[in-house]
C-alpha cells in the first residue's frame, strides 16, 4: 500500500550539524574537486569535438552531446546536491527545489540516451558500414540529437508535471524530494533504465561479435600471405582486446552508477526511506557524469593529443583548427 506524503516525511528531518569545522572545510573542498573534475573534463571534451576539424564526424556529434549533458550535471546538478549531503537538508527552498528536480531528470536522461544511441550509432558503422558511410552525415546526426534533447525534455516535464503526488506538494521540511506514483516509477524504470541498457548491452555485445569475426578474418587473411601481413594480425587482435576492455568498463559503470538509484526508486513503496541514502545514491548517478570523459575519450589517443594542445594554449595558434590530431 503505498504511504501518503505525511508518512513518508516523517523519515525526513533536518539534524543539527555535528562535527569540527575543518571536516565540513574538507567535505566541501572535496565536493569543490568533484564537481571541477565533472566540469573540466567534460568541457575539454567539448572544445576538442569543436575546435579540431578531423574530430567533425557523426559518431562526435553524439560524444558532444554527452559531454554537453555530462558537463551541466556538473554545473547545475551537483554542486545543490553535494551541499544537500553535507548539510543535511535542503536550504534552498521550495521553489529552486521544483526547478532542480526538472533539471536533474532532464540531463539524467539525456546522459543515459546519449550513451544509448552512441551504441547505436557504432553498431550500424560496423554492420554495414557503406551504409553508413554513404547516409549518414553530420546533418542527420544533429537532427538525432535534438529529437534526443527535445524528446528528453517533453518527458522530463509529464513525468514532474502529470505525477499526481507532485501537484500536490513536491517538498517534505528541509527536504526536496517528489514521489512518484505506482504506475510513473514502472514507466519510469522502463524508460529511463531498462530500455536504454538492454539497448546498451545488446547491440555493445554484437559489436563485440562483429569485431572478433572481423578479427577472425584477417587472421585467416594472414595465414596466406605471411609474412608481410603479420602486423595486420597482431594489430586486429590489440583493437578486439581493446574492446572488450571498453565494453566491459563502459557496461559496468552505468551499472554501477545507475543501478542502485533506479533500484532503490522501484522499491521506494516497500522499504523505509531514508534521506543518508538517497543522497548516497544520487551521488553515484552523478559520477557517472564524472567517469564519462575518461571512459569515451581518455581512452583514445586523439583525445590525449587534444588535451595536451588545449592545455598548452596551441588551439589559438593560426591554424590549429587544421592540426592532425591522430599522428
Amino acid at each position: 500500500m503505498e504511504l501518503n506524503l505525511s508518512d513518508r516525511c516523517e523519515h525526513f528531518s533536518c539534524p543539527e550539524r555535528s562535527g569540527s569545522p575543518a571536516v565540513y572545510i574538507l567535505l566541501y573542498v572535496c565536493s569543490a574537486a568533484v564537481v571541477l573534475l565533472t566540469m573540466c573534463g567534460n568541457l575539454l571534451v567539448i572544445i576538442s569535438v569543436f575546435h579540431f576539424k578531423q574530430l567533425h564526424t557523426p559518431t562526435n556529434m553524439f560524444v558532444l552531446s554527452l559531454a554537453v549533458s555530462d558537463f551541466l550535471i556538473g554545473a547545475l546538478v551537483m554542486p545543490p546536491m553535494l551541499i544537500w549531503t553535507i548539510e543535511s537538508c535542503w536550504i534552498f527552498g521550495k521553489n529552486f527545489c521544483i526547478v532542480y528536480l526538472m533539471t536533474t531528470g532532464f540531463l539524467m536522461i539525456v546522459s543515459t540516451y546519449t550513451i544509448a544511441l552512441i551504441a547505436v550509432d557504432r553498431y550500424v558503422a560496423l554492420s554495414t558500414p557503406f551504409f553508413y558511410t554513404n547516409t549518414i552525415s553530420l546533418r542527420i546526426m544533429r537532427i538525432v540529437v535534438y529529437l534526443n534533447w527535445s524528446v528528453n525534455l517533453a518527458y522530463s516535464f509529464s513525468l514532474t508535471y502529470f505525477n499526481g503526488v507532485v501537484k500536490t506538494t513536491v517538498m517534505c521540511p528541509g527536504q526536496c524530494f517528489f514521489f512518484l506514483t505506482e504506475v510513473w516509477t514502472v514507466i519510469d524504470l522502463i524508460r529511463s533504465f531498462i530500455f536504454p541498457l538492454s539497448v546498451i548491452i545488446i547491440l555493445y555485445s554484437l559489436v563485440f561479435i562483429i569485431a572478433k569475426k572481423h578479427a577472425t578474418a584477417i587472421r585467416e587473411l594472414n595465414n596466406h600471405t605471411r609474412p608481410q601481413t603479420q602486423k595486420i594480425t597482431s594489430h586486429s587482435m590489440k583493437s578486439e582486446r581493446k574492446a572488450a576492455k571498453v565494453l566491459g568498463i563502459l557496461v559496468a559503470v552505468f551499472l554501477a552508477c545507475l543501478l542502485p538509484y533506479y533500484i532503490y526508486s522501484f522499491l521506494g513503496d516497500v522499504i523505509e526511506v531514508q534521506a543518508e541514502i538517497i543522497h548516497k545514491v544520487l551521488i553515484m548517478l552523478c559520477l557517472n557524469s564524472t567517469i564519462n570523459p575518461f571512459i569515451y575519450a581518455l581512452f583514445y589517443p586523439w583525445f590525449r593529443r587534444c588535451f595536451k594542445l588545449i592545455l598548452t594554449l596551441q588551439i589559438f595558434q593560426t591554424d590549429s583548427a587544421l592540426i592532425n590530431v591522430f599522428s
